[in-house]
C-alpha cells in the first residue's frame, strides 16, 4: 500500500523510431500528452525503454501501466492469421517488449491501460484476433484514419451498459479521435467489448476477471471528452 500522499508510479510504453529526424541514431518517442494525462489522474509517469528481459524488474518499480499506440502493427502471425496484409508494418522489438511486460502486469494483478495499438496488442494476449485493414475488411467502414485533427472528435463510439467502461463514462455514447488501421476482431469468451462505432468497428475491450484491465481504440490522452478524463482518472484510482 502507498503512503497517503505518494503519486502511484505508471509506467508508459515508448514508441521507437529508426535514424533520421530527431537523431541519426535509433530514438525513442512518445506524446507529452501521454504524460500529462497520467499526471492529471494522480499518477507519475515512468517512460518504459524497450528491454523485454528487464521486464521483470521494471515491473517491480510501476504500479500501472499503459500500453501506447503508434503508427505500427502487432504481427499478424501472433494472433493466428495465415496471411499478412500489404499495409502491416511491425516495430518487433518494440513488440516483444510490449508483450513481455503486459503479460508480466496482468500476471501481477498491475491495472492494465491500452491505448489504440496498445488495445489490439492486449486484445491479442487476451486470445481475441485483429482485422488487418478496416477499409478492406469491413464494409461501409466509417474513416477510422481521421482527416481531421486528433485534437477533434472523429466519430462516436457506443458504450455498452453494465461495463467497467460504462461505470467510469458514465455515457451510452462517446465522442472520441480516431487513429488507426487495424482493430480488434473477435475476442474469447469472458472478455467484453464495451464499445462499438457505428460502423460496427470495435472500439473498446475489458477483461472483468482482472482488477482493471481496458482498452480502447481512441486516444483519450487528448482529453476531448470528460470521459477522456475519467479513464484516466480510473485507471490511477485502481493501483490504489
Amino acid at each position: 500500500m502507498h503512503m497517503l500522499n505518494k503519486r502511484p508510479t505508471i509506467g508508459i510504453t515508448l514508441d521507437s523510431e529508426q535514424p533520421g529526424g530527431y537523431s541519426k541514431m535509433p530514438w525513442y518517442a512518445i506524446r507529452e500528452n501521454y504524460c500529462a494525462a497520467v499526471l492529471a489522474a494522480g499518477g507519475l509517469p515512468m517512460l518504459l525503454p524497450h528491454e523485454p528481459d528487464q521486464a521483470p524488474d521494471y515491473l517491480d518499480r510501476i504500479d500501472g501501466l499503459v500500453i501506447t499506440g503508434g503508427a505500427f502493427d502487432v504481427d499478424p502471425a501472433l494472433f493466428g492469421a495465415g496471411s499478412r496484409h500489404a499495409t502491416v508494418r511491425t516495430k518487433d522489438r518494440r513488440t516483444a517488449f510490449e508483450l513481455a511486460i503486459t503479460r508480466g502486469a496482468m500476471e501481477r494483478g498491475l491495472p492494465v491501460l491500452g491505448i489504440c495499438g496498445g488495445q489490439q496488442l492486449l486484445a491479442v494476449i487476451l486470445g481475441g484476433t485483429l482485422v488487418q485493414h478496416i477499409p478492406d475488411e469491413v464494409a461501409g467502414a466509417l474513416a477510422h484514419e481521421q482527416p481531421n485533427p486528433r485534437t477533434e472528435p472523429g466519430h462516436t463510439v457506443r458504450v455498452a451498459r453494465d461495463t467497467l467502461l460504462h461505470r467510469i463514462v458514465g455515457v451510452d455514447e462517446l465522442a472520441v479521435n480516431s487513429a488507426h488501421h487495424q482493430a480488434v476482431k473477435s475476442v474469447p469468451a469472458g472478455i467484453v467489448v464495451d464499445a462499438v462505432a457505428p460502423d460496427g468497428v470495435i472500439e473498446g475491450i475489458e477483461d472483468p476477471g482482472r482488477r482493471f484491465c481496458l482498452g480502447v481504440q481512441w486516444h483519450p490522452e487528448y482529453d476531448i471528452s470528460a470521459g477522456d478524463g475519467r479513464i484516466f482518472q480510473a485507471f490511477v484510482g485502481a493501483t490504489g
